[in-house]
């Protein structure tokens, strides 16, 4: 399938050199809407809204929805007027309030002027919500029907709404819309069409999110209970609306790109590297490098405070990256299954002093079958006190810079920030600053070198 999609791609853009304009309908009749989405964003600024044209209105739409934000506003600014007040019109709710939030204040309130009425309360709506919260990303087009409705009325209820309802399942609310319970539809088709709705409930309560909960906790709850939509409800637990599997795709994707963004230290980055300006690039990512610049620096200063027993041996520099570096390595793979972990509630901030007894007795193992590797070339390059020294600074500085990569996270998330933020370039930098110390002391220690 996905060499189908390449070699649609392919074609698209010869026809579009050839300028092919029979050839390229007749592609665009046969790819799919999401295939054609996928096209139209490796393709430039002036083909993007060239073969977006050719598609007929309401295929517009479909593809329109299928879009990233940045190609969205693209095509937006490029498009008459009334064109454009068709398509978001088109588009669903929560589809369009993921695309209004990424707007400026002006840029918002110029488009929010080409929508009816209706649809601009909705949007406002959802955007008083939260971000990030289940009520920016559900979709509060949601049928619903009474418990003392017949099967064949509820029936020919949702057959009329049936553009509305898109789902499995058929939720069913008393006269408050507090929602009663989430009936699978084939129970409704296997059952008397004279008998009353409220036969089919049972007596467990319907798993939910609350409107305020975050959309990351609506997508484990979707993953936890393998639903297909999770129903969304307020305060006094009336129904608002609901969140679909393709809508936590959305949400995985995003919190995984955030969460790598941050643990590369470059922080939170709206758009991919491609669609990002330069000076984007620059500014998230340099901030972070010159801290981290001044932090090992710190590192320097106490390397110099060891001049003296350098000067007397001369082969310590020699093992010095290749014992920092190695717990440097060790922290950062902590640090990445941790915050992992974290983020997919496979372990909480409360289990701590688990993990810290675990994380221990690992890395204690690994530093000593790495230090043993390295005595190897420490018996070669300097005798019997050097391969001991490298050996003990190895297994001490692996040691120390997990136990670093584990706790750092953890200690984040009791202070309530985003254990993310742990980066990799932090741990590193952590890490380094205490290898250095713990080497330069063992060999004070171990070699009766002159003190700092």
């Amino acid at each position: 399938m996905e060499l189908h999609l390449e070699q649609s791609i392919i074609e698209l853009k010869e026809l579009l050199r050839l300028d092919d304009r029979d050839g390229l309908h007749e592609l665009l009749d046969y790819m799919r809407v999401q295939d054609i989405a996928h096209a139209l964003m490796e393709l430039g600024e002036a083909d993007l809204t060239a073969v977006f044209n050719m598609l007929p209105p309401g295929r517009k739409a479909d593809v329109f929805a299928y879009l990233d934000s940045a190609h969205q506003i693209r095509l937006l600014e490029s498009s008459p007027r009334d064109d454009a007040r068709f398509i978001l019109s088109e588009m669903e709710a929560d589809d369009l309030t993921a695309l209004l939030q990424t707007l400026d204040a002006d840029t918002l309130r110029g488009y929010l002027r080409l929508l009816p009425f209706r649809a601009i309360r909705r949007a406002l709506k959802q955007l008083n919500y939260p971000e990030d919260s289940a009520g920016r990303v559900m979709s509060p087009d949601v049928v619903a029907v009474d418990p003392d409705w017949t099967l064949k009325r509820a029936l020919a209820f949702i057959r009329r709404n049936a553009d509305e309802h898109s789902n499995n399942v058929i939720f069913v609310v008393d006269q408050d819309r507090v929602l009663q319970a989430a009936v699978p539809i084939r129970h409704f088709l296997r059952a008397a069409a004279d008998s009353p709705v409220r036969d089919l409930l049972d007596d467990a309560d319907p798993i939910t999110i609350g409107v305020s909960e975050t959309a990351v906790a609506a997508a484990r709850k979707i993953q936890h209970y393998d639903l297909e939509t999770l129903p969304v409800v307020g305060e006094t637990g009336e129904l608002l609306g609901v969140i679909t599997v393709d809508d936590v795709m959305d949400v995985l994707e995003a919190e995984s790109t955030e969460d790598f963004h941050k643990m590369g230290s470059v922080g939170s980055l709206p758009l991919s590297p491609d669609a990002a300006s330069p000076w984007l690039l620059y500014r998230k990512r340099v901030g972070w490098l010159i801290g981290l610049v001044a932090f090992n620096s710190i590192g320097a200063l106490m390397i110099s405070q060891y001049e003296e027993a350098i000067e007397a041996l001369v082969v310590l520099v020699f093992f010095l990256p290749l014992i920092i570096d190695s717990g440097g390595n060790a922290g950062a793979q902590s640090s990445t299954l941790m915050v992992r972990a974290m983020a997919t509630g496979e372990v909480t901030a409360r289990d701590w002093l688990r993990l810290w007894g675990k994380e221990l007795g690992v890395s204690v193992g690994i530093g000593v079958t790495m230090g043993l590797a390295v005595s190897l070339l420490g018996l070669w390059r300097g005798g019997a006190e050097i391969a001991l020294l490298v050996a003990v600074a190895m297994t001490l500085i692996v040691a120390f810079a997990s136990m670093i990569g584990m706790l750092l996270p953890v200690i984040l998330s009791r202070l309530k920030l985003d254990p993310a933020t742990a980066s990799v370039p932090m741990v590193t930098a952590i890490a380094d600053l205490g290898g250095i110390m713990i080497y330069f002391s063992l060999a004070v220690a171990m070699l009766g070198l002159a003190t700092p």
